[in-house]
């Protein structure tokens, strides 16, 4: 079984252009498998049937292990077994009628359009260090870029005069990416004033850099998020995926086509992007509960008396 799952990681690495990270835990997972199959007597995986790979799940429940992290399980044996039978070494996928696990999802937390405008106004720009700033959070909020995909964002990504840019994703997808106006403006006063000014004589092919003149960090960026949300006064937990997720609502709040936002935001699939309709549903829900009359927690507000004149 070893040879063969040596065999499948490598098909994956070369065709699929999967990540590290999920190569090694699709590796991971399907050593588990390997080792419930022997458990239960099977040596040979290419016989595998569906009792056996249902037996493998109800495994890890009893492990402990998540309906997300088991929904993970179950996609790594699904492309083995389905790599099994295109190169002719099974005959049936025992995981072609099962169903994904599946846990209730928590609803994005997002901040505000006031908490926005206020993280957005914190950096002060008569600095350089401030000038950058403003324009990387005007970037991460105008386009819903993942940390990652803006701290590896180049000079030669950005076509600002069409207003927009081309952000590297997972798998190392490429995708363009509109880009506001405010966002366009703040990106070209900082490439005029503030990034010289912090390369001095140092060549970058990153945008936004360090006074070192490296490129900036996912750790660098949240403590300057960090810093931000202080500044401006945001008490609740904050992070750059919420900053994302407030670019997703705010647009699917204001009737943004769904399909529109899943590519802008880089979704390989629309279930993943029609979490941000819950989030709107959600606050529909809490704005009827308050101001509707019929509504179950409605509660009438006291008038005013008009004083005697």
């Amino acid at each position: 079984m070893e040879g063969l799952l040596d065999a499948y990681i490598a098909f994956i690495r070369a065709e699929r252009g999967l990540s590290g990270k999920t190569v090694d835990a699709y590796a991971a997972d399907l050593t588990v498998y390997f080792a419930d199959l022997r458990a239960r007597g099977l040596d040979d995986v290419t016989r595998a049937k569906q009792d056996d790979v249902s037996a493998h799940l109800l495994a890890l429940g009893k492990r402990g292990v998540g309906k997300r992290s088991q929904a993970r399980h179950l996609a790594a044996l699904r492309g083995f077994h389905r790599f099994l039978i295109a190169e002719r070494l099974a005959e049936k996928d025992p995981t072609e009628d099962l169903d994904t696990p599946r846990s209730a999802r928590k609803l994005p937390s997002f901040l505000t359009l006031e908490e926005v405008e206020q993280l957005l106004a914190a950096p002060d720009e008569r600095t350089t260090a401030g000038q950058r700033d403003k324009a990387m959070l005007e970037v991460l909020y105008a386009t819903g870029l993942r940390v990652s995909e803006l701290c590896g964002l180049g000079v030669n990504d950005l076509q600002l005069t069409a207003g927009y840019l081309v952000a590297k994703g997972k798998g190392a997808k490429e995708r363009l990416v509109p880009l506001g106006r405010v966002a366009v403006e703040k990106v070209q006063e900082y490439l005029s004033v503030a990034r010289p000014a912090l390369l001095g004589r140092r060549q970058s092919r990153a945008l936004f850099v360090t006074p070192r003149g490296a490129g900036f960090t996912r750790q660098g960026f949240w403590k300057l998020l960090k810093r931000y949300a202080l500044k401006a006064g945001i008490l609740k937990p904050i992070s750059p995926h919420k900053l994302r997720h407030s670019f997703a609502t705010h647009l699917v709040e204001r009737g943004a086509d769904l399909r529109a936002v899943q590519q802008m935001l880089g979704h390989a699939d629309l279930a993943t992007t029609q979490i941000y309709t819950h989030v709107n549903s959600a606050r529909l829900r809490s704005v009827y509960d308050e101001f509707h009359p019929r509504s179950d927690v409605f509660v009438p507000k006291a008038k005013k008396r008009k004083t005697a004149t």
